[in-house]
């Protein structure tokens, strides 16, 4: 271990002890200028972001290869930051209208982030489980925050308790592939797979829950039981930041761990993951058609949008199209983040204390009394179906393609129609915003607006330079492979 290791994760331990900081520092600010928690919060991140996009197109490994900083870790780090700033943004006001204004927030915010980063860092499958947890268990504090509200409470614990368990399948699953290979090293695990030197029934068990704590993390299908009541019950700001970031950190995980070490287990996963993909997408999709609560409404939604993301990863293990593979899903994350985080901007703009304001009749004349939030509600529906002109369109067509090129036709055409079929929820909400009579109030909140305008700028703006966008993913990709 020498200096050089710990400068490689280097915008890691800002963060973290920028949490610590801003943990204590706040102790001894009065609470008139209180203000100032995240405002040093986001001072915080914005470093960490410069020092992160600093080392692109310099891959670096550390503490013996379990850490490696390369471009895919990086593309992922300012997805988890630029989420991180919106949840402050989003959750500035909102604390102090909801009577849960804490600076605890911040700090755990900032740590699960830290541990989201870590994922995208590891090398090897004890840096995996370490970061799975340190992303975990703020998150499952935060789902808790309003501890006067039995809701919250509940979704807590019952995030906690599927976590746990979802955790355990991961710690035996490294627990079999190093019986099975002697190693934890990602590439080293890929070699004894390579040279017949492992025990292959005990390894193919071992990945296969690596797939059940990773899918946890996703929400996908059938691991999803704990998605619409957390995400229902966990405060609002708390909820978009969990429904970015704990996605594209366990898809993170996946395509580290599958595409580094376990590549000639393709053949045994590839229809594994099928079923997972087109279970996700149709259960996902089908069910959020029932919903009349906006938050359970995106709860599904974001399942759906977990069975799209598989889709293009079931052809992971060949080589012709895993570049595309890796570099679509990168491209559809950074989409999803900035639809998705504007979405819940009007959400909370919406709610009013005690969980009102969050059924799909309170936005009943919207778009009249609110034309610019409206606006942007409607872009973020739209691109979430994946129609022009929205970066949501690109997304969803890079996605098909790698499906498409991987040669599986079927699981492409069921992503086509399960696509038509969340037309009629997501326009649903437009339908009442715009053609149903209501006089909705909503937060005087310019921190909401100005996330909310945002990201539907930036989400219509990109979709007329998506090659710009997707080059960048695929120089990520470049130096994952």
């Amino acid at each position: 271990m020498t200096a050089m290791d710990w400068l490689v994760i280097l915008p890691v331990l800002v963060l973290s002890g920028w949490a610590l900081t801003v943990l204590l520092v706040d102790l001894w600010i009065p609470a008139k200028y209180k203000f100032i928690t995240p405002l040093l919060t986001v001072l915080g991140l914005v470093v960490t972001l410069g020092l992160s996009l600093s080392k692109f197109g310099n891959p670096q490994s550390a503490f013996n290869g379990m850490v490696v900083v390369d471009g895919f870790a990086i593309f992922l780090d300012f997805i988890f930051l630029v989420s991180g700033l919106g949840a402050v943004a989003l959750a500035y006001r909102y604390l102090r209208r909801m009577g849960i204004e804490r600076c605890e927030y911040y700090s755990l915010l900032m740590f699960s982030i830290s541990g989201m980063m870590l994922m995208t860092y590891a090398n090897d499958l004890i840096m995996v489980f370490l970061a799975l947890e340190l992303l975990s268990i703020p998150l499952y504090v935060l789902a808790g925050f309003v501890r006067m509200e039995v809701r919250s409470e509940e979704a807590a614990l019952k995030y906690f308790l599927l976590g746990a368990f979802s955790s355990g399948f991961v710690l035996y699953g490294i627990g079999l592939i190093f019986g099975a290979t002697s190693h934890t090293e990602l590439p080293a695990v890929a070699a004894a797979v390579g040279k017949s030197s492992a025990n292959l029934p005990m390894f193919i068990v071992g990945a296969a829950l690596l797939l059940v704590g990773f899918g946890f993390k996703q929400a996908a299908v059938p691991f999803h039981m704990w998605s619409p009541d957390v995400y229902q019950g966990a405060p609002s700001s708390v909820t978009a930041f969990m429904s970015i970031g704990a996605k594209a950190a366990g898809f993170a995980a996946l395509m580290r761990v599958f595409v580094a070490a376990f590549p000639s287990l393709s053949a045994d996963m590839s229809w594994v993951l099928w079923a997972l993909s087109a279970l996700t997408m149709i259960a996902g999709n089908v069910i959020a058609i029932a919903q009349t609560n906006i938050k359970r409404l995106l709860a599904y939604s974001s399942i759906a949008q977990t069975g799209y993301l598989l889709m293009a990863f079931v052809p992971y293990g060949n080589n012709q199209v895993l570049g595309d593979t890796v570099a679509a899903m990168l491209f559809y994350l950074l989409a999803y983040m900035l639809t998705t985080l504007g979405a819940w901007a009007v959400i909370i703009a919406v709610e009013k204390n005690g969980g009102e304001g969050l059924e799909l009749k309170d936005y009943a004349g919207l778009g009249r009394r609110h034309p610019l939030l409206g606006a942007a509600m409607t872009i973020f529906m739209v691109s979430l179906i994946g129609v022009p002109p929205t970066l949501g369109f690109w997304g969803k067509f890079y996605l098909f393609r790698t499906a498409l090129e991987g040669g599986f036709v079927w699981l492409a055409l069921i992503g086509l129609l399960t696509s038509l079929v969340s037309a009629y929820y997501y326009l649903r909400v437009v339908v009442i915003m715009y053609m149903q009579a209501g006089e909705p109030e909503t937060a005087d909140d310019l921190w909401l607006r100005l996330v909310a305008l945002t990201c539907a700028a930036a989400v219509v703006l990109l979709a007329f330079m998506p090659g710009s966008v997707l080059s960048l993913a695929v120089r990520a990709v470049l130096q994952i492979l």
